[in-house]
């Protein structure tokens, strides 16, 4: 995934967290030497922040506000085998879409089939 955004030189919005693959993502990204930049609700920095973060990191009041600022930043969508969160947000980033709040790519990084059964019920 990181090689793919170095080469096209794709600057990274994502949810702000310096654990998990995103940490891991958004870590390679900025080593990569491009910018980064985390949308963070509050009350999730004690559980998906641990240790120094990279980039930019903007706290925000709650997660509608946090998808909010993340779909006025990023250009596309890219949901990454997460959880129920993750599921959330792409799924109101699929609905703005139909709904014609914004026209930005919405894609699933369907990794061994995790999103299989979502696209089979769309």
């Amino acid at each position: 995934m990181t090689k793919i955004q170095g080469k096209r030189k794709i600057d990274l919005v994502y949810g702000g967290g310096s654990v998990g693959l995103m940490g891991l993502i958004s870590k390679r990204v900025y080593e990569g030497g491009f910018h980064v930049l985390g949308i963070i609700p509050k009350a999730l920095m004690p559980i998906e922040i641990s240790g120094k973060t990279v980039g930019n990191v903007r706290v925000v009041a709650d997660m509608h506000k946090h998808k909010d600022a993340m779909a006025q930043e990023a250009e596309a969508f890219i949901a990454l085998t997460e959880g129920y969160g993750t599921m959330e947000e792409v799924l109101e980033m699929i609905t703005w879409s139909q709904l014609g709040i914004h026209k930005k790519t919405v894609g699933l990084f369907n990794v061994d089939g995790y999103y299989n059964s979502l696209l089979a019920f769309v």
